[in-house]
């Protein structure tokens, strides 16, 4: 057998080690409890402006939404309503807490009507147990100004994310209350389809993309509320080191739900993310160092968490990778991609440890994901997997596919090297009804290197291994199907091979 790419257990230890002290760091013991009077009386009315179906919510799956064409055919019916907006009162307390040299702003029980707010070093936005933050429906820059951000991995001017930091350092998002978006089938997600007569994303996507291809200067990228059908992620950090995220519930997000980018030392800790929607991914760090997602639970309607490095030009020319990132104890309770590296990966990522993980989606498609092309490139390098469940894998357990989307339409080669499977197995008397165990399909002139897959039992593939332009993958005691794989280390060329492994 060739040599087989293993865990390494120091490099682990190093990333936990580090990233577990942000919890400890000092954040000031001041509190700001935003129902001060100070805070109060920059509570005011305002009008939410909200839409409905004039047929009322849909019955159906997300699914068949996208086949009825007389429902999602009808104009949304516009409301209004009004509602007490906390925006300033909570931005004052984060000032203030910030200008003092940190502490505590505290959302005590109750539901709390906001636009964005940001975050500023040394501020732990704490929100008590029945403590409800709902964002206003309202799709302006009166409530969600226009700011940098990442959009699916390009830089630009656009609504601000609903929790936003920049260039802020020991900030924290505890407790147990509940952050609520507010995004349903008819506020914020018809963009995604130009459903309900809506405008559709996809020009505005376009012209983002038109930009980064350009090289248009960020500041002039811009899509403010005139224009911009480009729905905002629910949370995203940029340019920020010792983030805690920890026991926050999170629904209704309009799109990927936490989205660290250009950070380090981020500690993501019993989250719970319910949004089965479009595109909301659980949580996605994005050119970023240090990472360490623990405990959580995901039923998203995207990837539950999916690590990028930016898109094609702008990720090239930002050209960070995202790296050392451990992933554990996680329950995947629903969502089409487990961990996901890519699509939007064109600054790499290396170094990425996932154990102890559940995969219990019934619309699980693939576990272990990566995705990239000749457009996208990046270089995807040391994954290690082991000690985990699967309960369904429709697709495949580990796949990869150089011919996602654009395919071999690019100048920009990926590469993906040092993938090691260890002690992966289906969940006791279940069946993960995949069609492949294994689909690894590179180019011939940038094959998938060094696979190792090992101490792994996988009940209810349907058909064969798919490989192609595969160097040096090992299997090592892996049983398919109640039958044990021959213990050996191959190379498959540019020819499909489909066969029995």
């Amino acid at each position: 057998m060739g040599q087989e790419f293993k865990w390494n257990q120091a490099l682990y230890d190093n990333i936990v080690e580090r990233v577990e002290a942000v919890a400890k760091e000092p954040r000031g013991d001041k509190v700001f409890d935003i129902t001060e009077a100070c805070y109060a009386r920059l509570v005011v009315e305002t009008e939410e402006e909200y839409f409905t179906h004039p047929d009322g919510p849909y019955k159906g799956t997300k699914s068949a939404l996208r086949q009825d064409e007389a429902y999602r055919g009808k104009k949304l019916v516009r409301q209004v309503q009004r509602v007490c907006c906390h925006t300033a009162a909570i931005q004052q307390a984060i000032d203030d807490a910030a200008s003092s040299g940190g502490g505590m702003v505290r959302i005590p029980d109750g539901i709390y009507y906001t636009g964005a707010i940001e975050l500023k070093s040394k501020v732990e936005l704490h929100l008590e147990d029945k403590a409800v933050l709902r964002f206003i429906r309202n799709k302006t820059n009166a409530f969600y100004p226009v700011r940098l951000s990442r959009w699916e991995g390009v830089e630009c001017m656009n609504f601000s994310p609903f929790i936003y930091a920049y260039g802020a350092h020991d900030i924290a998002i505890t407790g147990r209350g509940t952050l609520d978006g507010a995004a349903d089938e008819f506020n914020w997600m018809p963009w995604k389809f130009g459903f309900f007569d809506e405008e559709n994303q996809q020009t505005q996507r376009e012209r983002l993309f038109t930009f980064a291809k350009e090289k248009t200067a960020v500041e002039k990228r811009v899509f403010d509320d005139s224009l911009s059908t480009l729905r905002p992620p629910f949370i995203q950090l940029y340019s920020s080191r010792r983030i805690h995220i920890e026991d926050i519930h999170m629904v209704n997000s309009p799109f990927w739900e936490i989205n660290p980018v250009l950070c380090e030392d981020v500690l993501i800790r019993r989250v719970h993310i319910e949004t089965n929607l479009y595109n909301n991914d659980g949580i996605d760090p994005e050119s970023s160092r240090n990472v360490l997602v623990e405990d959580c639970y995901f039923l998203t309607g995207d990837d539950c968490i999916a690590i990028k490095s930016g898109r094609n030009e702008d990720g090239r020319r930002i050209g960070v990778p995202s790296e050392n990132i451990v992933i554990r104890r996680n329950r995947f309770a629903n969502g089409h991609g487990g961990i996901t590296i890519g699509s939007e990966i064109s600054g790499g990522v290396k170094n990425v440890f996932a154990e102890e993980n559940y995969f219990d989606s019934p619309d699980l498609d693939y576990p272990i994901r990566f995705k990239t092309n000749a457009q996208r490139g990046g270089r995807l390098e040391n994954v290690y997997v082991r000690k985990s469940c699967v309960n369904k894998s429709r697709v495949a357990v580990v796949y990869a596919d150089f011919f996602y989307e654009e395919g071999r339409n690019g100048s920009y080669l990926p590469h993906l090297r040092n993938i090691a499977v260890e002690d992966f197995k289906t969940v006791d008397g279940g069946s993960i009804d995949a069609k492949y165990a294994f689909y690894l399909k590179g180019f011939e002139d940038a094959p998938i290197e060094n696979i190792t897959f090992k101490d792994m039992v996988l009940e209810g593939v349907r058909g064969h291994a798919v490989l192609q332009n595969v160097r040096n993958v090992t299997f090592d005691n892996v049983m398919i199907n109640g039958r044990m794989q021959k213990n050996r280390s191959f190379d498959v060329g540019n020819e499909l091979d489909e066969k029995s492994i």
